[in-house]
């Protein structure tokens, strides 16, 4: 073939070489290839340069490598170049760099193990591909599965899946797997869960059959072939088992760091145990059969635990406890067994030591005897003609006999497992088709390979050549229906093999014959095998250096096998009188093991004596049994491979080979090699070489006209699709047999799609350098263009600058000339006025000299005498200073002492506390005693002033007084002078005046200086005080502020506190209400699987006259009836009931059960959500809140009593009106009948009883607001008393010393005023609490009070009005008396008193009102009686025309419209039809389009407010258990319809509302006209209705919701992903085997426009049936994550999908959808939110993805998608074109490093099945009842408006 396409081998071509260390190694051709070149000159990755020699007999050049755009495909067939390097780099890509473990090849399914868990397994990935088409999803275990379950059904044909490779490539799991897919996907029929015990059986049978190996820690050495069975609704019904070749020899013999079967190690782990210490087991290391290995443990497994696993499952299976112990007993038995030590007596004989300790114990576990035991194991018995002959053994045939006796017990223990595995697993139902899936060994190949790796590889060859004939049936199946010529494919026949083996004269035969020779030996077998096939068949050889050995060419690989022991094996011989000694056990199991098949008991019962799915075709009839014992294990073996030969091609296979990676069990490490090995070994590298063989490549035309439109000319593409491509391949490829043209696809040979690839890529690369030229050189003219305008522009300015430099200097230097010129001007003119300056100066200076010494001399004269005055005053006043500083000092140190004293008191005191409280109390008085000082000190002040005025007055007279007594004596002196004797007395009197007056004058200096000093120090004092009250004033702020601050900051963390424990609360709120949905949800579930099976018991055991009883497990429903045409008797239904308990009674009642545990875990559910929401409303409200909570509760409470009495009086009053028209009537219709007078006075005594009956109303009203005025006074009063403390001003403080005392005592006492806070806060805290405690229990009596309120309203109307006034006064009394208790005022008690003294008198008046009310109706009974009498005598005198002409009387119509009360009333047998015309047979369509929205809501509130108001209680709760269970049945019929759902949605949620609207709770009544609120209810409590009603409003959404998702499921993939909206986007790349959906929108595909068409047809049902916005924006919210998370699950697993372009094409269509909200209004329901992972998504494969920042772009962007999602897509994305290049794994790991610390879910996909918790807002209606007209198209015309 690469002669062929030795065109392509040009330079940069790269080709594969094959390589020694890597088996293929890639390299580049550095030179064209010539035809005839002996070598080509390659460059290698790593840049070394080679020459690669050509094989000069063949020519073969090298495989060339695939386009790098095809490197990683799910599909190995999808490949150009399909070859073993290609194959081998694909898996290496995908499983490497992609982590991605599976891949298709063609039919088969490859699986590598990763030896690590990975998260690909959850119920979420099954959801994702159950219904999917196999090629539309990434390769999986779960893709087979799913197609295998689709083929099942839709071919109704079985299934087989076939899962095959080598030990510890994970086939085990494998098939686990594919049997959880099934069992998840189908479920099971019945309520046995068997697809549980399905499940269950893996442990059992890995227990017993798995082993380790130096390969593999769980490797099975059996084949296993489970039949799955499946009924006609492919429901899983049971299961069946076929084991193939037990390894039997492992029981007695293992191989360095190998173990024996698991089983053994669990019982030693677990021997420690009560049970088993019976069993004298010991560790594992203690018995010859454990221990060989030298590797007892296996790391990370636990042993104990796994025993403890097989015992559930051994339980779960129906294997009860004591048959456990006895299989245990029989597995202790044989390892003891293998202890038993045989000693050699002689050359020909053995024996046992008496008293074995082992031997002893296997006999007492095996119920046999010692000696006969210990005999036969050492001695035979020979059977001749005619004799019995005992004899002796030798040593090594004693222990081969030993070992043979334990293999033989393992193996019946083992098929008794097996057996009764498959009996719990059998099913009585029939049994409709099976799926199979065989877990069988892969190709084996050891150092050393026996008899069992030669049957191994026998049943390989079988497998190989049933999966080669049916891969080309499928080839020549594809070619026939496209009708492309057949010619003959030459595959790989492996038939010689197998008739080597199996045909006459074969290896088996020859085997089996060589065992049936009395001296048969491996070597005489050996012989005769070279004899036979040496010479005849080139398959068989024999090896150069052994005549004891064989190799056989199989189809994997040339095997050498050693002939010895197949003898031995064969045969699988044991000692009869050993069998024979067990066959004689007391131990029943041990018998049971050895006897009959048919005559074997079961752990769990007999069966029933239907036929299995499938028997065991090693067993014959019971006549046969000694035949088939002695048959050979070859023989046997190669029959059940026939049979299971003949299984498999009655079925369709499904292939899943499995791969190991390395022999080191190292995650993600791939070996070349090794699994080079394995695909040639497993018919990958065959499938590939088939399909490499015809037209490997196929494209339909649509796709390969658009994927080569590129190399397409206009004139080209034609109308006609398949005509356009036939010419352009004519064109672009010259050899017809390149390709073919079939019906619906054109195929290609291999290579083919390269080489188009390749001219795509070249036209494309051209094109792109035609783009980058155009480009380049726009891009270069714009630069230029830009360069020339820049240097224009430039030397504009240049030469403008260069002219205004110019300009410039020219003014410059002219005005320098002209400064120049003033300048000199100024220096001549300065220095003129300078020198004039100067000579004036001068002048001046010398004359004013000589004038100033002048004056100094005549000043200098003058100075001195005052000099000397001066001096002499000043030495004067110093000694009297100094004396007078003398005194003060003294007197200052006395005072100081004084002061020193006070203060060291005042310095004791002020350091208590009690005194800076006393400080801080008193302040404001001390700061007025200050203040008072003061003045007390001003005071003081003026008067030593006024003193010292009246001195100086004082003085003044007595100075002129002096005076004038001088003038007197001067006078007299005249007179004295003639009088000698007295003018020396004068004198002295003189003197002594003087003397007097300078002592008086210096009296009255020293006054005023000591005023003057003193009115300075307290100035200065004042100072300072105003100063230190300035700064306590700033303390004082500073320390409000402060407070202020912390108060902020305080109430800022308690809000923050409160909206965290806010949302905490909301966010518990709605994960309540989503577990409450999801449980209402399993309840209506289990509802309807409750009336199924009702049905069916109904339909199964008919009875005449026995009608089905409905069944609604609804809360609050127990005590209604379904009042239908379905409803009878309940003894009829008992005896239904009881003739139908057969086989499905135990179901039933296991369904009530369920039901009652789903009831009664509702309720606890309901309560905790009423508790929550109990807390979300105490962590929001206050205490006022609270408190109007408490009057609005009481407010409700009279409310509802005062409607009592309305409705009562109405009653009355309107049979008053009713005789009184019916009395002037009568009185008009015949005005002299005898009686007329007494018409009269029984108008006047109706007439006077009304009027009373009015004023009585009045006077219980007026009662009632007094009771009620009363209450709130009281209340007002103690909520007055409490008393308030508001903080004192300390701006009033005038007094400075005590001001400066209170400041630092302020600043002592903060910290004790803080520490006060914290624990006023915490009493505070304490006190809050205690508040709510009260409030609860407030709730707890408000709850009571409404319990006694429904007591009160069961009760007949005369006594409810008494009762409920009782119980107001009763709790008004209680709670006079508590309050009594708690006040100690006299005034109150006082108060309270005469309170209870005006209760006791209004209970008197309502005592007489009462009787006078009964009084009044019993009047009203006697005047009703008259009038009736009166009535019937009128009739009888009345004429028959007047009879005839009465019943058509006009009617008074617009008196009755007026008086319309918005009620509609019926008859009782009138509510079937009601329910029957306005619910069941109701169409949608004609009433949302013709009618008012939620008509049907209104005319039932209607029919129940009429109920109410005639206060029948039974009618009401008729109405609305047959309203419910009609939605719930009509629902039921018609759940899948979309508009019938919507419109019950609707009128639910309405009638709902209108329940609430009515109710006559404050709260909802805000809204209501004043006519609405007299239409509130007046009866009952409707409030436990409203929750049923709430309940199925949010099973009708989850239905809604349900029916959405059915309708959008199927267009969400292919509207979102696959269409291309932007044509032209994205390409389509090659497709392998498995087509995948088409992304070209062919006809009946569904595209963007079709969702988008749904979802309006969704918004306008819903807008027309009238549902509240609110609910339509959660079922929008719940549409668009639907449509997100699919579409994202989807992303996840498609590869395909994850490449740039479809990126872009994702954010089109989602803007498309944003668009749409934004049309609709709906932008703010959060349905946007819910598409941001599938944004970040479509972002993420757009973005650029190389380096560091990038990484850190991608993290901060994609916040929305867990890590693994982000990993995902980054692993998944494909380039499209050769321009794209992929994600390299440094990147993926950088996003891993960075993503680590992220919290977050390990789940991958998102879940579909979330929905949102539903709420339903209150949204009242202004639609006046009275208004409401009925259409007579709805037939309900039985109705009459009240």
């Amino acid at each position: 073939m690469n002669q062929e396409l030795n065109y392509m081998f040009v330079k940069y071509a790269r080709v594969w070489i094959p390589d020694a260390e890597e088996v293929w190694k890639s390299a580049e051709l550095v030179k064209d290839y010539k035809p005839g070149d002996g070598l080509l000159r390659l460059q290698l990755e790593e840049g070394q340069e080679i020459e690669h020699k050509l094989d000069p007999k063949t020519q073969n050049l090298p495989h060339l490598r695939n386009p790098d755009i095809l490197v990683g495909e799910n599909d190995l067939t999808a490949l150009s170049y399909l070859h073993e390097p290609a194959v081998l780099h694909n898996l290496k890509v995908r499983f490497i760099d992609s982590k991605l473990i599976y891949t298709y090849c063609g039919i088969v399914l490859v699986a590598i193990n990763p030896y690590e868990t990975l998260p690909i397994y959850g119920t979420d990935i099954i959801n994702a591909y159950s219904g999917q088409n196999m090629g539309d999803m990434d390769p999986h275990i779960f893709a087979v599965a799913e197609e295998a379950y689709k083929q099942m059904a839709r071919d109704e044909r079985n299934q087989s899946i076939i899962v095959s490779g080598e030990s510890g490539a994970g086939k085990t799991v494998s098939a686990k797997y594919a049997m959880r897919y099934f069992a998840t996907v189908s479920g099971s029929a019945s309520e046995a869960n068997v697809e549980e015990k399905v499940l269950a059986s893996n442990p059992i049978m890995e227990s017993i059959g798995n082993a380790k190996t130096t390969r593999n820690d769980n490797s099975s050495r059996f084949g296993k072939y489970i039949e799955i069975g499946f009924d006609k609704r492919y429901h899983i019904i049971g299961a069946n088992m076929r084991t193939y070749l037990l390894e039997k020899s492992r029981v007695v013999f293992q191989a360095d760091e190998e173990r024996n079967y698991h089983i053994f190690y669990q019982l030693c782990a677990s021997s420690h145990l009560p049970e088993l210490k019976t069993l004298k087991l010991g560790g594992a290391n203690d018995f010859h059969y454990t221990k060989q290995g030298r590797n007892p443990v296996i790391d990370g497994v636990d042993d104990a635990k796994e025993m403890s696993n097989t015992r559930q499952a051994f339980t779960l299976l129906g294997i009860n406890e004591s048959y456990q112990m006895g299989l245990f007993q029989i597995l202790a038995a044989i390892l003891h067994l293998g202890n038993v030590e045989i000693k050699d007596r002689d050359a020909d004989s053995c024996i046992i030591p008496p008293n074995n300790g082992h031997l002893t114990a296997f006999c007492e576990l095996m119920g046999v005897t010692y000696q006969d035991m210990s005999h036969w194991l050492c001695h035979r018995k020979l059977k001749t003609a005619t004799e019995t002959y005992i004899k002796t053994t030798p040593k090594i045939q004693a222990v081969n006999s030993r070992d043979a006796l334990a293999k033989h017990i393992y193996a019946k223990l083992f098929n008794w497992i097996v057996d009764h595995v498959n009996q719990a697993l059998h099913s009585t139902v029939k049994q409709h088709s099976f799926i199979g899936v065989l877990d069988i060994y892969g190709f084996e190949t050891f150092e050393i390979n026996s008899f069992e790796q030669f049957c191994i590889n026998y049943a390989n060859e079988k497998l190989q050549q049933q999966f080669n004939m049916h891969v080309f049936k499928l080839e020549q199946e594809e070619y026939m229906k496209e009708q492309i010529p057949w010619t003959l494919i030459d595959f790989y026949d492996n038939q010689p093999c197998i008739n080597l083996i199996e045909s006459k004269m074969g290896i088996l035969d020859l085997l089996d014959e060589e065992c049936k020779m009395p001296k048969g030996s491996d070597d005489s077998w050996a012989q005769k095998l070279y004899n036979t096939h040496l010479k005849t068949c080139a398959l068989f050889e024999k090896p150069r250096m052994s005549n004891r050995a064989f190799i056989i060419q199989h189809f994997a690989d040339k095997v050498e096998y050693q002939c010895e022991g197949f003898l031995e094996k064969n045969k699988d011989t044991v000692n009869e009188e050993q069998i024979n000694v067990l066959k004689a056990s007391k131990f029943d199991l041990l018998v049971e093991l050895f006897r009959d098949e048919e005559k074997a008991t079961t752990p769990t019962g007999p069966t029933t004596g239907k036929r299995m799915l499938s028997v065991r075709p090693d067993k014959g009839r019971p006549n046969q049994a000694s035949k088939e014992h002695k048959k050979t294990v070859g023989l046997q073996f190669r029959n059940s491979l026939h049979l299971l030969m003949e299984t498999l091609n009655a079925t369709t296979p499904h292939y899943v080979r499995c791969i190991k990676p390395n022999d080191y069990k190292h995650a993600f490490t791939f070996d070349p090699k090794r699994a080079v090995q394995q695909l040639r070994a497993c018919g990958v590298l065959e499938t590939i070489r088939i399909s490499a063989a015809g037209f490997p490549s196929r494209w339909t035309y649509q796709e390969f006209f658009s994927r080569y439109r590129v190399l397409m000319k206009q004139k080209d593409v034609l109308a006609d699709r398949k005509l356009t491509c036939k010419n352009v391949l004519e064109q672009l490829v010259q050899d017809p047999d390149k390709y073919q043209f079939g019906k619906t696809k054109i195929f290609f040979r291999a290579g083919q799609v390269a080489y188009l690839e390749k001219l795509r890529a070249d036209k494309l690369r051209a094109a792109c350098i035609r783009i980058q030229k155009t480009i380049r050189c726009w891009l270069a003219r714009k630069k230029y263009l830009r360069m020339k305008n820049a240097s224009i522009t430039i030397q504009r300015y240049v030469r403008g600058h260069q002219a205004r430099r110019l300009a410039k200097f020219l003014r410059r230097t002219r005005a320098a000339i002209i400064i120049q010129k003033y300048q000199r001007m100024y220096v001549e003119r300065t220095r003129f006025r300078r020198k004039k300056a100067a000579a004036l100066a001068m002048q001046c200076i010398l004359r004013a000299y000589m004038a100033r010494q002048n004056y100094n001399r005549l000043l200098r004269e003058h100075k001195t005498v005052l000099i000397q005055k001066m001096v002499r005053g000043w030495l004067a006043r110093q000694w009297y200073k100094r004396t007078l500083q003398a005194i003060v000092y003294l007197q200052c140190c006395v005072r100081r002492m004084r002061a020193k004293r006070e203060l060291k008191k005042l310095k004791i005191e002020a350091r208590s506390v009690e005194h800076y409280k006393k400080l801080n109390i008193g302040m404001e008085n001390k700061i007025m005693q200050l203040q008072r000082r003061v003045d007390e000190q001003n005071k003081e002040n003026r008067t030593i002033s006024e003193r010292l005025t009246s001195l100086e007055s004082s003085h003044t007279v007595e100075t002129e007084r002096l005076k004038k007594e001088v003038g007197r004596l001067r006078t007299a002196e005249d007179e004295a002078k003639a009088n000698a004797n007295k003018v020396t007395s004068l004198l002295e009197e003189l003197a002594r005046l003087r003397q007097e007056l300078a002592t008086t004058q210096k009296d009255k200096k020293v006054i005023e200086d000591w005023a003057e000093k003193y009115r300075d120090e307290m100035e200065q004092m004042v100072a300072e005080l105003k100063e230190q009250n300035g700064l306590l004033k700033n303390e004082k702020e500073d320390l409000n502020r402060l407070i202020q601050e912390q108060s902020q900051q305080m109430t800022e963390k308690m809000q923050r506190a409160l909206q965290e424990e806010t949302q905490q609360l909301e966010n518990d709120l709605n994960e309540e209400r989503s577990r409450y949905q999801n449980l209402l949800t399993e309840h209506l579930r289990l509802e309807e699987r409750y009336d199924d099976l009702k049905e069916s018991i109904s339909v199964a055991v008919p009875k005449p006259g026995h009608r089905r009883t409905d069944s609604t497990h609804s809360s609050n429903e127990s005590e209604s009836t379904y009042m239908s045409e379905f409803a009878e008797s309940e003894e009829g239904s008992r005896a239904g009931e009881d003739m139908t308990r057969g086989g499905d009674m135990s179901t039933f009642l296991k369904m009530q059960k369920r039901v009652t545990e789903l009831e009664q875990e509702k309720h606890s559910l309901q309560n905790e959500l009423d508790r929550r929401e109990e807390q979300f409303q105490r962590a929001r409200a206050r205490d006022d809140e609270e408190h109007k909570k408490a009057r609005s509760a009481e407010l409700e409470y009279e409310s509802l009593k005062r409607q009592e009495l309305e409705s009562e009086n109405k009653k009355l009053k309107h049979n008053l009106n009713e005789m009184r028209q019916l009395l002037s009537g009568n009185a008009g219709a015949n005005t002299s009948a005898p009686g007329s007078p007494a018409y009269k006075v029984l108008l006047d005594q109706l007439n006077a009883s009304n009027e009373e009956l009015e004023v009585r109303k009045d006077e219980v009203l007026i009662l009632r607001s007094q009771l009620v005025s009363h209450k709130e006074a009281m209340q007002h009063k103690e909520t007055m008393t409490e008393p308030m403390s508001h903080p004192e001003d300390l701006r009033k403080m005038k007094d400075a010393g005590e001001m400066t005392q209170a400041y630092l005592g302020l600043k002592d006492t903060n910290r004790l005023l803080e520490s006060q806070l914290q624990m006023q806060r915490r009493s505070h805290d304490n006190e809050v609490e205690v508040l709510r405690g009260e409030l609860q229990s407030m709730k707890e009596e408000n709850n009571r009070q409404q319990q006694l309120l429904a007591q009160n309203l069961q009760l007949p109307p005369e006594a409810r009005i008494e009762a409920s006034l009782q119980h107001e006064i009763t709790r008004l009394t209680n709670e006079n008396l508590e309050m009594l208790n708690t006040d100690d005022p006299g005034k109150i008690r006082l108060y309270r008193i005469n309170v209870l003294k005006r209760m006791i008198d209004l209970m008197e008046q309502l005592e007489k009102q009462d009787k006078t009310v009964r009084k009044l109706k019993k009047q009203l009974k006697v005047f009703a009686k008259k009038i009736g009498e009166l009535e019937v005598g009128q009739v009888e005198n009345v004429s028959p025309g007047q009879t005839v002409d009465e019943p058509i009387r006009p009617v008074n119509i617009p008196r009755r419209e007026k008086d319309f009360q918005g009620m509609l009333e019926y008859k009782k047998e009138d509510e079937l039809k009601l329910v029957k015309n306005l619910i069941l047979e109701l169409k949608p369509r004609g009433v949302a389009v013709n009618l008012i929205p939620g008509l049907p809501a209104y005319i039932l509130f209607m029919c129940l407010r009429h109920a109410d108001y005639v206060n029948d209680d039974q009618r009401v709760r008729s109405l609305l258990t047959c309203t419910i269970n009609s939605i719930k049945k009509i629902l039921k019929k018609r759940g899948d319809d979309f508009e019938t759902v919507s419109f019950w949605l609707s009128n639910t949620c309405r009638f709902l509302h209108c329940l609430k609207q009515y109710s006559g709770d404050e709260q909802f009544m805000k809204h209501n006209s004043t006519k609405q609120n007299e239409h509130c209810l007046s009866n009952f409590d409707l409030a436990e209705y409203r929750q049923v009603l709430s309940d199925l409003a949010i099973q009708i959404y989850q239905q809604l919701i349900k029916c959405m998702e059915n309708i959008l499921q199927p267009m969400i993939v292919s509207g979102m992903l696959e269409h291309e909206t932007i044509q032209g986007v994205s390409g389509v790349k090659p497709t392998g085997l498995r087509k995948r959906t088409s992304s070209i929108a062919d006809e009946g595909t569904y595209t963007l426009d079709s969702i988008l068409r749904q979802l309006n047809s969704f918004h306008s049902t819903m807008c027309q049936h009238g549902t509240d916005p609110e609910l339509i924006k959660q079922v929008v919210k719940q549409q668009f994550y639907i449509i997100g998370a699919v579409t994202l699950n989807n992303l996840l697993l498609r590869k395909d999908m994850c490449s740039w372009s479809k990126g872009m094409q994702i954010r089109y269509n989602v803007s498309q959808l944003e668009e749409w909200l934004r049309e609709k209004n709906l932008m703010n329901c959060g349905a946007k939110e819910t598409l941001e992972p599938l944004i970040q998504a479509a972002q993420l494969l757009q973005v650029k993805k190389k380096t560091d920042e990038d990484a850190e772009a991608i993290c901060s962007m994609c916040n929305a998608l867990t890590t693994a999602q982000i990993v995902k897509v980054l692993n998944l994305y494909t380039p499209l074109n050769e321009f794209e290049e992929r994600v390299s794994v440094t990147f993926i790991r950088t996003i891993q490093t960075r993503l680590r610390d992220r919290m977050e879910s390990p789940q991958l996909l998102m879940d579909t099945k979330m929905i949102y918790p539903v709420t339903f807002p209150f949204n009242p209606s202004s639609l006046a009842l009275e208004t409401i007209q009925i259409p007579t198209s709805l037939n309900l015309s039985f109705l009459t408006r009240v």
